[in-house]
């Protein structure tokens, strides 16, 4: 069994309390109050809840700490250089519509570095998690990207541009460059999970442009701890600042950055 450290403790329990209010409300999503926060982009009453919950319980136990908050913005920290990056439901639009594939994403960032994360998959009860240095988990057992070394077999997951969000062309092009040289490609509508899912050698590789930290900052942990590599389309790793992500493991990530890259 995976010893956890008390920051990652800290995490898990705070995951765990706001996951049952999803719960409750993802069984009653039909009544959901639901206002719209931009175009093709949603939020609900449980989404805000779990957010609230989240920032009391990460507050309470450490309340030095800032946050950075899908929802609430930024919120500095008392004292020191450290937050949480925090999404309370990565996967909006499937919880409104009934389908079971969203999560929790806790990201510790100290001193500009994420140095913890913390992934929660209420509905199938994995926790997928990392520390900087010591390896990434889901639930009790190790994890590590998958060994596939040619694109001709590899699973791929990546997120598909919607009205009001996103470079539908550009999208257009790099889909129409990755499919003839892949396995097959999947959208599920979670980045979170995503990232989680390459962590665990379920996808062979992810890529997608325009996330948000609070998508992106657990994930890249768990990918790298993992054993895995995760950059910017150019090769860069500024991915929180751009939210343009490429992972997979050391060999497919070089061929899949080739074969993103578009013609000038």
């Amino acid at each position: 069994m995976a010893g956890r450290s008390a920051l990652i403790n800290v995490m898990v329990k705070a995951a765990t309390k706001a996951a049952r209010g999803l719960r409750r409300d993802f069984g009653e999503v039909e009544n959901l109050q639901v206002s719209k926060k931009g175009p093709a982009d949603f939020v609900s009453v449980a989404d805000k809840r779990a957010e609230e919950v989240l920032r009391e319980e990460l507050g309470y136990a450490r309340p030095d700490f800032g946050f950075l908050l899908e929802e609430a913005g930024a919120i500095p920290p008392k004292s020191g250089n450290s937050r949480w990056i925090v999404d309370p439901l990565d996967g909006t639009t499937n919880f409104l519509h009934g389908l079971p594939h969203w999560a929790i994403s806790i990201a510790a960032e100290e001193s500009g570095a994420v140095t913890a994360g913390v992934i929660y998959d209420p509905i199938k009860d994995e926790l997928f998690w990392a520390e900087r240095g010591r390896g990434a988990f889901v639930n009790d057992n190790r994890m590590r990207v998958s060994v596939r070394q040619q694109l001709s077999t590899a699973l791929l997951a990546t997120g598909i541009p919607f009205k009001g969000r996103g470079d539908s062309e550009r999208f257009a092009k790099e889909l129409a460059q990755i499919m003839p040289q892949v396995a097959g490609v999947r959208r599920f509508g979670s980045a979170a999970l995503d990232l989680a899912y390459v962590a665990a050698g379920r996808y062979d590789g992810f890529w997608e442009a325009g996330l948000s930290p609070w998508d992106i900052a657990a994930g890249i942990l768990l990918v790298r701890e993992a054993g895995g590599f995760v950059s910017e389309f150019d090769g860069r790793s500024n991915m929180l600042e751009t939210g343009d992500v490429v992972a997979a493991n050391d060999k497919l990530h070089r061929n899949l950055l080739k074969a993103l890259k578009l013609p000038a």
